[in-house]
This record gives C-alpha cells, sequence and structure tokens, in this order.
C-alpha cells in the first residue's frame, strides 16, 4: 500500500490462507515497533479488512460483538501480528 507520504506497509499477507489451513504451524511474530499514530491507523486498517475477510481474530474478543477495527488494534496492542515497513 502507499501513501502520499512514500510510506509503504505490508501486512502478512499470508494471515488469510493459514488461518484456514488445516495444518497450522506455530508461527514466530516479531513485529517492528509502530513509530507513528498515522502508520498503526494504517496498520489496523489494513488488519480490519483481512478480518471483514474472514480472517480469525488473533485476540480474545467475540468479533460477533466487536467491530473489526478494535480487534486490529487490540491485536497490534499485544503484538499479534506480523508486518513489515517497505520504506
Amino acid at each position: 500500500m502507499h501513501h502520499g507520504t512514500g510510506m509503504k506497509t505490508k501486512m502478512a499477507e499470508k494471515d488469510i490462507e493459514q488461518e484456514e489451513g488445516a495444518e497450522q504451524q506455530e508461527e514466530i511474530i516479531d513485529p517492528p515497533e509502530i513509530d507513528s499514530k498515522y502508520r498503526r491507523i494504517i496498520l489496523a486498517a489494513q488488519r480490519s479488512k483481512q478480518i471483514q475477510r474472514g480472517a480469525n481474530p488473533r485476540v480474545a474478543l467475540d468479533p460477533r460483538k466487536t467491530k473489526p477495527t478494535r480487534i486490529a488494534m487490540k491485536e497490534f496492542d499485544e503484538n499479534k501480528v506480523n508486518f513489515s515497513f517497505d520504506d
């Protein structure tokens, strides 16, 4: 995803595929530190779209009662999602 500031972020594109697979290996999650509120919002929006498209939440929140954006923000608060920056 490219934004006017020249910043690119890349979510772990395998999230949905991995969660759909019956044989799931333990993923090592070691994301970089989120250095700005803007970047955090962009990442949460991308993860929220994945959740809306069927990705399983990685935190203990009921997706039927909690908005996808709130789930995504909590996932980032708890370092549950891998991502990288392509600057």
